[in-house]
């Protein structure tokens, strides 16, 4: 019998960490043609990947009770039994009822990759099993830590370096060959135990059973922080800083946190934990803001906040770890509840919510868990006496209450930003001190967030200004004094519309009739002669119907059914009162759309931002091919690429040259007093002509040309919006 092999099983734990974490955004990338960009198409891969990993984990504990010969001639069958699923793509579905994307997606997701994920998922922990049985192994727990250093990189790998530069068919092809090596390194793994023997094998069975209420512990302890992480993810892109790739910030926080909670030096879990309460109190304070903010700083401190509290929480788990013997039943536990963290975030919460309320209460549960020990426990300084800690108690909190009161008057009012910054951070300080009593410091954390936009968060759910729904949540404030009603979508304006009678067709925003799609939507009756047929990607608010004149075709395409009902309720009436005849086609475009007949629009709009999330699948070459067959032969397109963040020209003019199209781009920006938004849109055809006729029907209108294409068009199989970032903006930069 040789050595533990420690180098071999840390490679193979880390191969297949690696793969698992590269497959979850890679089909999700596949997938984008038919889910488009949402956040919660992200968190609904999530909870598929979370229940995988929840049963690869039973796998493991269920195998981990055969005899070893036994365990690994089973898992190398059924490895290479999943090898007939290779290489990964997506399974034939039809699409999707709408409003039914909730379950849609997982279910597509699931039958797509689970076999393969089922297995490799289960490798984590059936490799430190098999590696805890050597006698000379010593304890497994780092491996965990090396498992989500391998997770961590196959993550970050994926976005920087394996979508830019392969396609999703040969992204397939290079997980399949990383799968045929983690077969061979686990065959090298049962190949290193064959020496131990049956009778090495740990007995699950004969060991203590684990009490319900550490089970319990276990499983909650494991649920906040992968509730936090979805949730922060949707908090951020949803209302703080709608940012593309976002997602990936949270999701690689809460692996570096087990990197950090599970390792085998512990200096590094203790300090972060003993810093969670003061970044808890003062970052946490702000979990029921519902405004969105621009910079760096709102992301800084929520993935910070994020960190802080998943190293504390499992740094916790890893201190109630149990015997090595129980090894598979703990991270069972713990996979079971991340599965429920997830579960509660991307499914419950957005049938349930009307906003992210999910993200507060994940926070103050975490408030309840997290270690009561802070950097300094001042209840224990020189022996005082109980009148003297309690006479500090109650100063406390009267310094509370009066802080709290003065906070909640200085946000009432513009340019009190420093002010409000002190009395938060006395506050902070007023935490600290209240630490060591639990329900306390949580009632005052409550009471933080409360003074700092979560009375206005409530006061909006009261008067019913939001609507969710699975593709995000949706604003809509009125202001008299303007006589206006807007729509947000998150962070991004999504339109506005009079309340004065005799303005009721007017569009606003970024349809003002300076705007490219204005032009030509305005003027199609001298564009195209006869019954004009136009066409919208993207219903919003409906403004664009104001420009419907009578005679003319409209049809309205929209994916979310709550954008819809907007209309349909009255809340925006620009289809009611502008373009009553026209048709609305709920579901997704790009399918709807391929399945009408050739040449059927003459003006063609898109317009389906999500947030300021970028719908990818209506930007690549393949939608543009759909798009062309639906325009008549001389029809024209008009793309709209306003965004904070991306920079889309070069994408979409490398569309236009590749099809040989003619192209041109409005920058509209309007007076600062006016109505109306800036915006960018580009106007795309067969017919050069038409480009000539929109710069005469509106002469003092200039249009630009397009500007330099990117070296290769997005596809359905090959596109990144990395090389597009702008990144000045991100930085919070004018």
């Amino acid at each position: 019998m040789g050595g533990p092999s420690r180098a071999l099983f840390v490679v193979t734990i880390l191969t297949g960490s690696f793969l698992l974490f590269l497959i979850q955004p890679m089909v999700a990338r596949m997938a984008l043609p038919q889910l488009g960009g949402a956040p919660n198409v992200w968190n609904s891969a999530m909870l598929v990947y979370q229940a995988l990993l929840l049963a690869g984990y039973w796998y493991a504990h269920r195998l981990s009770r055969l005899p070893l010969r036994r365990q690994s001639r089973l898992h190398l069958a059924l490895y290479a039994v999943a090898l007939l699923t290779l290489p990964v793509g997506l399974v034939s579905l039809p699409a999707p009822a709408p409003g039914s994307e909730v379950f849609w997606v997982p279910a597509l997701l699931a039958l797509s990759i689970g076999p393969v994920f089922f297995l490799v998922s289960a490798q984590a922990p059936l490799m430190q099993r098999w590696y805890a049985l050597h006698p000379a192994a010593g304890e497994p727990w780092a491996l965990y830590a090396a498992s989500n250093l391998g997770s961590f990189a196959g993550l970050i790998a994926y976005p920087l370096l394996v979508e830019p530069l392969l396609p999703t068919h040969s992204q397939a092809w290079a997980w399949s060959a990383g799968y045929l090596v983690l077969l061979v390194l686990i065959a090298l793994c049962v190949r290193a135990r064959r020496g131990l023997g049956d009778a090495a094998v740990l007995s699950a069975e004969g060991s203590a059973k684990v009490p319900p209420r550490q089970l319990a512990l276990w499983i909650v302890l494991a649920a906040i922080p992968s509730g936090l992480m979805l949730s922060t993810t949707t908090h951020l892109t949803t209302d703080i800083f709608a940012m593309p790739l976002l997602w990936v910030i949270p999701l690689g926080i809460y692996l570096l946190s087990f990197v950090i909670a599970f390792a085998d030096r512990r200096g590094p879990a203790q300090m972060i934990s003993a810093m969670a309460w003061p970044v808890l109190l003062s970052v946490g304070g702000l979990a029921m803001v519902s405004q969105g903010s621009n910079g760096l700083l709102p992301v800084i401190g929520s993935v910070s906040l994020l960190f802080f509290v998943c190293v504390a929480l499992h740094t916790r788990l890893y201190d109630l770890r149990p015997a090595p013997e129980q090894l598979t039943g703990f991270y069972l536990a713990m996979s079971a509840g991340g599965a429920l963290g997830g579960l509660f975030t991307a499914l419950i919460a957005p049938l349930v919510f009307d906003w992210v309320w999910e993200h507060p209460l994940l926070v103050l549960a975490a408030a309840m868990l997290i270690p009561r020990t802070p950097l300094l426990d001042w209840t224990r300084l020189g022996g005082l006496q109980r009148e003297l800690k309690y006479g500090a108690l109650g100063t406390a909190v009267l310094a509370a209450l009066m802080l709290g009161w003065n906070l909640h008057d200085a946000n009432q009012y513009a340019g009190n930003d420093h002010v409000s910054g002190a009395l938060a951070a006395g506050l902070t300080v007023v935490g600290l001190v209240l630490v060591p009593w639990r329900w306390l410091v949580v009632g005052l954390l409550a009471a933080i967030m409360l003074v700092q936009g979560g009375l206005q968060t409530l006061y909006d759910s009261r008067d019913g200004v939001r609507t969710r729904s699975y593709f995000g949540v949706y604003t809509v404030r009125d202001y008299p004094k303007r006589k206006l009603r807007t729509l947000a979508h998150g962070t991004t304006l999504h339109g506005q519309q009079s309340l004065d009678p005799t303005m009721r067709c007017l569009p606003l925003s970024y349809y003002g009739p300076g705007s490219g799609v204005a032009i030509g939507f305005a003027n199609a009756a001298r564009l195209f002669p006869g019954k004009q047929r136009l066409g919208v990607v993207g219903l919003g608010t409906g403004s664009l119907a104001g420009y419907a004149q009578p005679g003319q075709v409209w049809t309205m395409y929209e994916i979310d059914e709550a954008v819809l009902n907007l209309s349909q309720r009255g809340q925006f009436t620009f289809l009611r009162d502008c373009a009553p005849q026209a048709k609305v086609v709920l579901g997704d475009a790009r399918l709807n759309l391929a399945k009408v007949r050739a040449g059927s629009f003459d003006l063609l709009a898109i317009d389906a931002f999500s947030s300021d999330s970028v719908p990818l699948h209506l930007l690549t070459s393949e939608a543009f091919g759909v798009y062309l067959d639906a325009l008549a032969p001389q029809g024209v397109l008009f793309v709209h690429i306003s965004n904070r963040y991306m920079n889309l020209e070069p994408a979409i003019a490398a569309a236009v040259g590749q099809r040989r199209l003619h192209a041109a781009v409005r920058e509209d920006e309007p007076p600062v007093e006016s109505p109306w938004t800036g915006s960018t849109w580009i106007a795309i055809t067969r017919d050069p002509g038409q480009l000539k006729a929109l710069a005469q029907v509106a002469p003092a209108m200039q249009w630009r040309p397009l500007g330099k294409p990117a070296a290769h068009p997005w596809t359905d199989d090959h596109a990144s919006i990395l090389p597009y970032v702008t990144w000045a903006n991100f930085l919070g930069t004018p």
